[in-house]
């Protein structure tokens, strides 16, 4: 039987290549979105994925998505939790908005999606639970208080969590992306984004399938040995301990 993922903020980007590539492994993807609906349809259509809209903050709304990925594709054994948003700008100068947005998004939202699936992942003894962090939740950033705590939060969640679940055949792991050549580091100004790239030893952004491809390796069946990891896929641009 073919497994069932579900990939939050999953119809672009980093998302969209990690649906396909899961596709292409044989599994069967739900890939959750905001608002983009052409995006959504597109994804639908070009992949053959469902696709499922709903806010990652909201609990309720997650608990509803899983919900109807379940009635129609089954169980779900793989989750990666993706969706994450900016909202950037200094401390001094941010707003309550500004971070509490951030939070409910990129750490609020780990929670919301895992606690509808993590004990039925329990019960059938395995599970694949992927979280997506950034570089900058490893290194900060200035004008990103809100973006490096939510995402660094999320390695903490990960190494608590896999603890937990690690001898009931459930792995949970943390992958720490670069710059990715997304449409979101595309909006860059182009001399910004040069200086970005001259800072990346190998001299060039990374691509979604370079992601996808530590995704799909974390979400398959070799991959019980491998729980409570952090891997950072960022092209040198900074090496952790």
């Amino acid at each position: 039987m073919a497994r069932v993922a579900f990939v939050t903020g999953g119809t672009r980007g980093i998302g969209r290549a990690i649906c396909e590539r899961l596709v292409a492994d044989g599994m069967k993807v739900a890939a959750g979105y905001s608002g983009n609906e052409e995006a959504a349809a597109a994804c639908a259509k070009t992949l053959g994925v469902m696709v499922v809209k709903g806010n990652v903050g909201s609990f309720d709304d997650c608990a509803a998505a899983v919900k109807t990925v379940e009635a129609e594709l089954g169980p779900v054994e793989v989750l990666i939790n993706n969706a994450g948003i900016t909202r950037d700008g200094m401390l001094h100068k941010m707003t309550y908005e500004q971070w509490s947005e951030v939070i409910r998004v990129n750490m609020d939202s780990a929670f919301n999606m895992t606690r509808p699936v993590i004990e039925g992942m329990r019960e059938r003894g395995w599970g694949r639970i992927i979280n997506i962090s950034s570089i900058n939740g490893q290194k900060g950033q200035m004008g990103q208080t809100n973006y490096s705590a939510a995402k660094a939060g999320l390695i903490g969640f990960t190494k608590a969590l896999a603890l937990e679940n690690a001898k009931k055949g459930v792995t949970v792991n943390v992958i720490c992306p670069g710059y990715i050549d997304t449409e979101m580091v595309a909006a860059v100004p182009e001399n910004v984004l040069a200086q970005i790239i001259a800072g990346i030893p190998v001299g060039r952004l990374g691509k979604g399938e370079e992601i996808a491809d530590m995704v799909a390796f974390l979400a398959g069946e070799r991959a019980g040995f491998v729980t409570g990891a952090t891997l950072t896929l960022n092209g040198g641009q900074y090496m952790a301990a």
